[in-house]
């Protein structure tokens, strides 16, 4: 799928440019192309070299607070309603513990634990599907789940606004945080439908009840203060959490006799290498997405939404966003290139590129998660999966546009 769109882009860009010189006369359009090309490529690398100091830091400071117990502490609070909401999963099996630690690994945005570990607790699954052909229910919501991205500390959003010149990289934190829980519920609602899953437990009940009321409980407060107000307050907020939550990992290691300084020089190396890393699918996403705007085959896409948007009557603000609300469900890196694209053509602290952020953290890469771990153990058949992780995109995306509006509008 990402061969396909990467491989389109192109060729819908030189039959843009054809057109534009051809029938409009347009004689430059393969020279602004052209330049359009080397400036995404001298950017993509200016923005991962940018990305080195920030992603050591934050990946370091995940490291202690992995090391500190803070996983371990996810994985005991919320096994008892992953008990409830797997009721074809044995009490004690492997695969409990397993969804658990990826589960947990995701809240603190561990992403390159909680890959292998997702792909442990899918093949621990695995054992008890009776068709090893066809996803079973457990599978499907584990799927799912994963596929809305229960993230708490979205730290590489954070650390491409601030490359990209935010003013506080973190003043999207709180609404992310209600589009996730929004784009996780509706993902949970749909599976549960299809499912027949008991949401009504009192267990079940009280963890959703206890999520709402903090998510609703913030949504109150804010909704109460001037615009300006919110802003600065839930940048306070966001800030005074996110350096809390540091100071916790810090302070548990410290207390448990862990050494933090070496932890985190462990992690800053990893996050030295993940930033060198993806170097090449910088380059070539956002090569791609450079001659796709220059070509005017963006601008023209776009132009379309929004024409239908103001029939409407609505405010188009949002539209300039959409490119990467449509690329998140097909590529993760996809839809990261069309952030960094959106925030750097209309600035970081912008709305299109505030929202641009917050859809970004919103959901996981659905077909990617589907690929990555029903791959894994060689299911062909995924039923509802398709269904309910798209459901869950479509909720965080309208969420995502809500709580923009609602926080920076």
């Amino acid at each position: 799928m990402l061969n396909f769109i990467w491989v389109s882009f192109f060729l819908i860009a030189f039959g843009f440019a054809s057109y534009n010189w051809l029938v409009l006369g347009h004689a430059d359009s393969y020279s602004l192309i052209m330049q359009a090309t080397f400036g995404a490529a001298k950017s993509a690398f200016e923005i991962a070299l940018g990305l080195v100091g920030i992603m050591a830091l934050w990946l370091g400071i995940m490291r202690i607070g992995e090391r500190a117990g803070f996983l371990q502490g996810l994985t005991w609070l919320m096994n008892p309603l992953f008990r409830r909401l797997f009721p074809d999963v044995p009490a004690n099996h492997p695969a409990l513990g397993a969804i658990t630690m990826n589960m947990a690994a995701n809240m603190l945005g561990l992403d390159n634990a909680a890959t292998p570990i997702g792909i442990k607790a899918m093949q621990e699954l695995q054992t008890l599907n009776p068709d090893k052909t066809t996803a079973s229910n457990a599978q499907i919501l584990f799927l799912v789940i994963n596929a809305s991205s229960v993230t708490l500390l979205p730290v590489t959003i954070f650390t491409y606004r601030a490359q990209a010149g935010a003013h506080d990289p973190t003043d999207v934190f709180i609404p992310i945080l209600i589009a996730t829980y929004c784009s996780t519920m509706a993902g949970l609602l749909a599976t549960a439908f299809f499912q027949r899953i008991n949401l009504l437990d009192k267990v079940v009940l009280s963890y959703l009840a206890a999520i709402s009321a903090l998510v609703f409980g913030l949504v109150a407060y804010f909704a109460q203060l001037p615009a300006s107000e919110m802003v600065r307050q839930s940048g306070l907020v966001s800030n005074f959490l996110l350096f809390g939550l540091i100071t916790a990992f810090i302070g548990a290691a410290a207390i448990k006799k862990i050494n933090a300084y070496e932890a985190f020089i462990e992690g800053a190396k990893e996050g030295f290498h993940t930033a060198i890393t993806i170097i090449p699918y910088l380059v070539a996403m956002l090569v791609a997405i450079a001659v796709f705007r220059a070509s005017g085959a963006l601008d023209l896409a776009m132009n379309g939404i929004r024409h239908i948007v103001i029939l409407l009557g609505w405010d188009t603000r949002f539209v300039d966003a959409l490119p990467t609300a449509l690329m998140k469900p097909l590529s993760g890196s996809g839809s990261r290139a069309m952030m960094i694209d959106t925030m750097h053509t209309f600035g970081a602290d912008s709305f299109a590129g505030r929202l641009a952020a917050v859809i970004q953290g919103s959901t996981e890469t659905t077909f990617y998660v589907l690929a990555v771990y029903f791959g894994a153990v060689g299911i062909q058949r995924v039923r509802h999966a398709v269904t309910c992780g798209l459901i869950a995109d479509l909720g965080g995306l309208i969420a995502a546009i809500a709580v923009t509006y609602f926080f920076f509008g």
